[in-house]
């Protein structure tokens, strides 16, 4: 088998990036080798989630290659420039851009790299290699969507696999009802209850508030319930101040004290999670104000619920509710649930589990590699899944340029260090 310098597990926006810091690296040096494994068909990045009319809730400049390298060829600006519409963005008077045009960006430059990627391969599996004195190299477990097995040789490895759907426990023993489902699924899956009456959201989130919203767009005279345990819609906070808990040059200070970024996660959690845009939660006001003057209920917030039970019937699914202010429950019946209930950044652990002797407690460097035994020299990175030790901003676009130099940098020199060991 070919021995790769490098394999991505996942081609989203970050191992994307990180694939365009690789080739200008290569193009003043020697290039990496690497190939990119992808279980879906195509470049994709939430693909069932592009609402007509939303938009960005990070500044275009913190693109996949602008805080690393202004010049490249990979900016959104020259992708705009690419597509003779630069001047008519700078007509929009914006920093945010839709969400159906960045996607489309990301899949321009995703375009550039059809020579080292494999669509349509899962990885089921990553494995060692052994040598004589060791662990040189890692081997890639995959399958296509034929069925058919793959094997490959690598000696470094990055896992750039984003989220998986994070299923309340309440649900999981219905997961295989098509009833319901997570909001990562909600452009595909929505067809399917076109006719349906009553449609209930769970969760409080920027993702919650969209379907809230856009449900009577999907499916006629429906109405909806948006069920959270928070007492209201919360506003998420992109003051200028707050937001420089996402720049790049914080990492240090977070990394190198746990007790802070700890601190700094309980203290600016809903900067990130379990909040909305301020436009849209007073849209929604706007919109539930009107029914009332109007005797309609189509949309309705049911705040301060705890769901205690889920039972599922020829009827619809049927969630029981407990009202944490008045400890009084109540039953509702739905056609269909949608679970806008976040990610799990977990999903390496499963991975990398025939690994587990030699990767210790599963804790990363400063440059997002793994701790590793003396015995194991292949370097592992993870790319968002470093919240706990990097801060609030590894799930985020925020630092997918200046990731990817670090990471650049640190595989170079591990390359560049295995090469000088051979030559000696």
């Amino acid at each position: 088998m070919e021995v790769h310098d490098l394999i991505g597990v996942g081609f989203g926006p970050s191992n994307l990036a990180l694939a365009i810091a690789l080739q200008e690296h290569g193009s003043r040096g020697e290039p990496v080798r690497m190939l990119f494994l992808e279980r879906e068909p195509r470049f994709a990045w939430h693909e069932h989630m592009m609402l007509a009319d939303t938009r960005m809730q990070v500044a275009f400049l913190k693109d996949l290659v602008s805080l690393r390298n202004p010049r490249s060829h990979f900016s959104f600006v020259n992708y705009l420039h690419e597509q003779n519409r630069l001047q008519d963005f700078i007509n929009l008077k914006t920093f945010y851009p839709s969400r159906h045009e960045f996607g489309d960006y990301l899949a321009w430059a995703a375009g550039h790299f059809s020579d080292c990627v494999e669509y349509g391969n899962e990885v089921l599996e990553v494995t060692p290699h052994l040598g004589q004195e060791g662990v040189h190299l890692l081997k890639v477990h995959t399958r296509d969507r034929q069925g058919q097995d793959h094997y490959h040789l690598t000696r470094h490895l990055v896992i750039g696999i984003g989220g998986s759907s994070r299923i309340p426990d309440q649900f999981v023993q219905l997961r295989h009802d098509k009833r319901i489902f997570h909001s990562s699924g909600y452009l595909k899956s929505i067809p399917e209850h076109m006719h349906a009456q009553r449609v209930a959201v769970i969760g409080a989130g920027q993702s919650a508030a969209e379907i809230f919203m856009d449900l009577p767009n999907q499916s006629a005279n429906v109405q909806v319930d948006l069920i959270m345990r928070n007492s209201a819609l919360r506003v998420a906070d992109d003051s200028p101040f707050v937001n420089e808990i996402f720049n790049a040059d914080l990492i240090d200070q977070l990394y190198d004290s746990p007790e802070q970024n700890a601190a700094y996660i309980k203290d600016f959690w809903h900067t990130n999670y379990a909040a909305a845009d301020l436009a849209l939660v007073e849209n929604i006001y706007q919109v539930i104000y009107q029914q009332k003057v109007r005797g309609l209920n189509g949309h309705r917030i049911l705040n301060n619920q705890e769901i205690t039970a889920v039972q599922s019937c020829a009827e619809g699914v049927s969630i029981t509710l407990k009202d944490r202010c008045r400890d009084a429950c109540t039953t509702h019946t739905y056609d269909a649930v949608i679970l806008a209930t976040g990610y799990r950044r977990d999903h390496h652990l499963a991975l990398l589990k025939p690994l587990a002797s030699y990767l210790g407690d599963f804790r990363v460097d400063r440059q997002y590699r793994l701790h590793t035994t003396p015995d194991f020299r292949p370097s592992i990175f993870l790319q968002g899944a470093c919240e706990s030790s990097h801060g609030l901003s590894d799930t985020l676009l925020s630092v997918l340029a200046t990731r990817s130099a670090q990471i650049t940098a640190a595989l170079t020199a591990s390359l560049s260090a295995c090469e000088q060991g051979q030559l000696r």
